[in-house]
């Protein structure tokens, strides 16, 4: 399966500490009608970190159910346990995930070796393609673009989602792997770029509250209508910058209460956005037309 264009790092809404199921099937009814290419589930903005492993496979499952094959969905699977990130990848297989998101171990600060054999292992015991996802200011490492070279050649591991913001290094990967090996942007305000440098599309965080727009940027990218892509991309750069003025996903999951799409909830150590940056949003929002 070939996964491309603008796919949603999704969240999870919650209502009183459970899973808000009617909330997120609407999310992901919204995202597919909208032009999304994929959900992307229990990643980062998914609060992957707060879920146990029972509620990832029925967020998956619910994802799979939802989607009924009219776009993939993919699957968070990642921990700074390789035998975690096993078993979390095979859940996923068993709630139907087309495609499974491996971010790089956490905390435990891996070499680049490490991190080679964390992920070889993972591919060799899942057969479904699997997208490494390198963010180091989450994670406290970066995978550098030798290792993802070298792991590109791994037979279901199809691309990388690249969150560095480092364009010299994406650019290496991008020239150095496989035809068939696909970069995806993993920092909004970068998607243009990456698209240009030959990125096949991105897993975002905007397109949680916007999927139109993102979407569209990608569209027009590659019909060739570059000077319609670039002045979309320019235009919502303050969308994308707003849903980093606090930790993500507080901001977008603060964006989809005020749209009224979602109940404002997180779980701990996620709190609610501060009074100064929840009106800085609220002023955002406003100026895109996302709220009433």
């Amino acid at each position: 399966m070939t996964f491309k264009g603008s796919m949603v790092a999704i969240v999870t809404p919650f209502k009183n500490g459970k899973i808000d199921e009617p909330a997120l099937r609407a999310l992901i009814e919204w995202q597919i009608k909208s032009g999304t290419a994929a959900i992307v589930s229990c990643g980062t903005t998914g609060e992957a970190a707060t879920l146990a492993p029972e509620e990832r496979e029925k967020i998956t499952h619910l994802a799979v159910e939802q989607s009924s094959g009219r776009i993939p969905v993919i699957a968070g699977a990642g921990s700074n346990s390789t035998d975690t990130a096993i078993k979390l990848s095979k859940d996923a297989m068993k709630a139907g995930a087309d495609g499974l998101l491996h971010v790089t171990p956490y905390y435990n600060k891996p070499t680049q070796e490490g991190l080679f054999r964390h992920f070889l292992a993972i591919s060799e015991m899942v057969d479904i393609p699997i997208i490494l996802y390198n963010v180091p200011s989450r994670t406290g490492v970066n995978m550098k673009a030798e290792t993802v070279l070298r792991l590109s050649s791994c037979k279901n591991i199809v691309g990388v989602k690249e969150a560095s913001g480092d364009i010299s290094q994406i650019c290496q990967i991008i020239s150095g792997a496989p035809k068939d090996f696909c970069i995806f942007s993993g920092e909004d305000a970068q998607n243009l770029e990456i698209y240009r440098a030959g990125g096949k599309g991105a897993i975002s965080v905007t397109a949680n509250v916007a999927p139109e727009k993102v979407a569209l940027v990608w569209d027009l990218h590659i019909s060739g209508n570059a000077d319609g892509a670039l002045k979309l991309q320019t235009e919502i750069q303050d969308l994308n910058k707003s849903m980093f003025i606090e930790t993500n996903p507080i901001p977008a999951k603060t964006a989809l209460f005020l749209m009224g799409k979602i109940h404002e909830e997180f779980r701990l150590p996620m709190t609610p956005m501060s009074g100064e940056n929840r009106e800085k949003l609220t002023q955002v929002l406003s100026k895109y037309g996302l709220t009433k």
